[in-house]
């Protein structure tokens, strides 16, 4: 008998090779490729979109009528912000995340609160009654959803077709596999080829599905890369462990903008919304210490108000330690060593800790105004007038640049009723009328110092 064919895949790109490579010409990472069966396709299972309607012809873009496919509104807010409004029909959303921080968690929810929908939940991992556990658990019941222990993505989608649902959750694309490829579930030829079946099916009949991906021990969604460039909106959830808070990130959306982010609260019956993010993320008081200060970010059209701790010390050791939690430690270091060049603050034998209160991570840069005055609030162990908010972009000169959306950062400072905002200096900002916050410009790190501790 002979042996069967082989071949390897890159597993994060899908890049197909006769052979072992340690390096993947197409993606340049090392040691990614995997040996697999080589399966023969058969005409009949390749999933083409040449033809979802037989007899379609070329249509102008000006008589296409978008209106007929409505969003579909969803019992919950933070979802529909992170799709861009509601859930566009046909679409294929894949949410990943780490286990256990909440994925068949929101997506047994949506199923169970969305009383007006069809949903029918597909389950690969979890047996119906381990899943009726933890819709008990969550306390709510709905008529309108329906459960499935289906692997199978040929019988899946044969059901589907039949129950006809308003909306589609599989848990997870990871546990499907399709019987005409002789690979594991998992594989990355049967990941391919199951998510493209079920691409189909979705533009096919304009039903949403929502596919619940594992993650790899670096974060990033297992499976090719293809997989994630296949589908219409990628959704990561994370936040720690340690902290109630969960974040759903957009870091891919076909029908609206990305970088949105809702938020959560996990509890014992389930996730819940956090209908004012800004005032549950801060906790600075009159009481507080030095080394704190609140920061006005935006994580897509959302502003955010959220607390920067920093703590400066002496080095015990020879080598000064410098660490971040939630925030990138490399910026950091270009932050320092701003402040120790530009502005002669010697923090070059000192310890420095920085952490984001809540267990969120940010990126954006408009925080370094905050970074900044914590990190000589603590070095000085002099504490911050705690209604101040502070929002800009610190240079490599020392100078306090803009930062976009200026004027939502400032509302949402005045809506919760801070007495005062750093800004950087622009005569435009000035003209902005607010209730009761003051704005105090700053042109540069020294302009901050003297704002703080005078």
């Amino acid at each position: 008998m002979s042996k069967p064919k082989t071949v390897f895949f890159c597993n994060d790109c899908g890049y197909e090779s006769p052979k072992w490579l340690g390096k993947c010409p197409s993606c340049s990472n090392w040691n990614s490729f995997v040996e697999e069966k080589k399966i023969a396709v058969k005409k009949e299972n390749v999933a083409a979109f040449s033809n979802f309607s037989s007899g379609s012809s070329p249509k102008n873009i000006l008589e296409i009528n978008s209106e007929k496919n409505p969003r579909m509104n969803l019992n919950d807010l933070e979802l529909n912000r992170v799709l861009g409004g509601g859930l566009v029909k046909g679409s294929l959303i894949l949410v990943g995340g780490e286990p256990g921080i909440g994925k068949s968690t929101l997506m047994l929810q949506l199923a169970i609160n969305s009383s007006s929908i069809k949903v029918l939940y597909i389950s690969g991992e979890e047996s119906e009654s381990q899943i009726k556990l933890r819709a008990n658990r969550i306390g709510i019941e709905n008529e309108h959803c329906f459960l499935l222990n289906e692997t199978n993505v040929q019988t899946l989608i044969s059901k589907a077709e039949s129950f006809k649902p308003d909306v589609l959750i599989i848990d997870s694309v990871q546990t499907l596999f399709s019987s005409h490829n002789d690979s594991i579930a998992g594989s990355v030829s049967q990941i391919r080829e199951t998510t493209s079946l079920l691409m189909r099916f979705a533009k096919e009949t304009g039903t949403p599905i929502f596919l619940i991906g594992h993650v790899t021990k670096e974060g990033t969604i297992a499976g090719p890369k293809v997989l994630e460039h296949m589908v219409d909106v990628v959704l990561h959830m994370e936040g720690d462990k340690n902290y109630l808070f969960r974040m759903l990130r957009t870091l891919k959306n076909r029908f609206g903008n990305t970088q949105e982010l809702g938020i959560y609260e996990m509890k014992q019956d389930g996730l819940h919304i956090v209908s004012n993010p800004s005032k549950s993320l801060v906790s600075v008081s009159e009481d507080s210490l030095s080394g704190i200060a609140v920061a006005s970010m935006m994580e897509g059209v959302r502003p955010l108000l959220i607390e920067v701790q920093a703590l400066v010390s002496t080095a015990a050791y020879g080598t000064p330690q410098r660490s971040a939690n939630g925030f990138d430690s490399k910026r950091l270091n270009m932050i320092l060593a701003v402040l120790e060049k530009r502005c002669g603050f010697k923090l070059a034998s000192k310890d420095v800790f920085l952490n984001i209160a809540g267990g969120i991570r940010v990126d954006d840069p408009s925080i370094d105004l905050a970074v900044v005055s914590a990190i000589l609030s603590s070095n000085i162990d002099v504490k911050i007038n705690c209604n101040y908010v502070f929002a800009g972009e610190v240079g490599l000169t020392g100078e306090i640049r803009q930062v976009p959306r200026m004027e939502q950062r400032i509302y949402e400072a005045d809506k919760l009723g801070y007495s005062g905002i750093v800004i950087p200096d622009n005569k435009s900002i000035k003209d902005i009328k607010t209730k009761m916050i003051k704005l105090i410009p700053c042109s540069n790190v020294m302009d901050l110092s003297k704002i703080l501790f005078t």
